[in-house]
């Protein structure tokens, strides 16, 4: 019998026992894509991550993400979850952790950049690995029966609901204002359908509704179900935040914008999180998409093989 180690990280919270839980295992050598698999089923977080060493040594490390069903190839709160956890430690593989990361995704690189507070990791910034994606769009009538809502909580004074991804998909829609959105709950029936309507060929429909504040428009509440993944409700989602983010500010009528919106998500939950998503658009393109937040250590342990 072996053992591998674990650390477990509340991220997108400065608070223990608030944000988004994590299970790292920050040396998965040697194990299975299987025993990886089973591991984060074991935990039954909305993720886990195993590390590896990099194909490329130019690199720091090799990130695989899995959910308690599937491996997924991006996810935003993983990485900035793992960043802190591998920033924290004397060296990763061998090599000093500097301020600046590079892990290998299936999803593609992932640049990542530290957070310190008096030279201490606090959190981590993280950049999209791929470009904004858009389309399909998605009935309104779909979105409402998904989170049992009326159709006319659906609101397109902005855009309409739409398939999004910065690498991994969601469907988005805006809801007429925040206490409507409280009142969203998943139906598991209209995900099915849903998912039989909107097929994709790796992911299940996953669906991410957000409601602006009151005058403060790039401050945003949002909530994100996956049950067909096995996530009734996440408490941060940082790649949806990432692709709304990317997608808000591509509607803008200015051909450059530099934009900082910050996404409440976690609040109907009890695990209040806050994730920062700064978007950079040039010329009419979108050309960076980052997201940032703290995290704090909760538990370590071993697991044993």
């Amino acid at each position: 019998m072996t053992t591998v180690s674990f650390v477990t990280v509340d991220v997108f919270s400065s608070e223990r026992f608030a944000g988004n839980q994590l299970a790292v295992i920050p040396d998965a050598r040697g194990l299975t894509d299987r025993q990886m698999q089973a591991i984060a089923t074991e935990f039954g977080y909305s993720e886990a991550t195993f590390v590896l060493p990099p194909d490329d040594p130019a690199n720091t490390a090799r990130v695989r993400i899995f959910t308690p069903t599937t491996e997924v190839p991006f996810a935003g709160h993983p990485n900035v979850g793992t960043a802190f956890v591998l920033g924290r430690q004397l060296e990763i593989f061998g090599k000093l952790p500097g301020d600046h990361l590079r892990f290998e995704e299936k999803a593609g690189l992932v640049e990542v950049a530290l957070l310190r507070q008096d030279s201490i990791v606090t959190g981590a910034s993280i950049v999209a690995p791929q470009q904004l994606v858009v389309g399909p769009t998605i009935d309104a009538a779909t979105i409402a029966a998904c989170a049992s809502l009326p159709p006319a909580s659906v609101s397109d004074r902005c855009h309409a609901p739409v398939r999004i991804s910065v690498g991994l998909p969601f469907a988005i829609a805006e809801i007429r204002d925040v206490e409507t959105l409280a009142t969203a709950r998943p139906n598991v029936s209209a995900f099915d359908e849903a998912n039989d309507r909107y097929p994709l060929a790796e992911d299940s429909f996953s669906l991410f509704l957000y409601a602006r504040t009151q005058h403060q428009p790039w401050k945003l509440r949002a909530r994100m179900f996956a049950p067909l993944d096995n996530v009734i409700e996440d408490p941060a989602t940082g790649s949806a935040s990432a692709a709304l983010g990317a997608h808000l500010v591509s509607l803008l009528p200015e051909a450059d914008a530099e934009v900082a919106i910050v996404i409440e998500q976690g609040v109907e939950m009890g695990r209040r999180s806050l994730i920062t998503v700064g978007v950079s658009k040039r010329e009419g393109s979108i050309r960076k998409v980052s997201v940032l937040g703290d995290c704090v250590t909760v538990m370590r342990g071993s697991i044993e093989i």
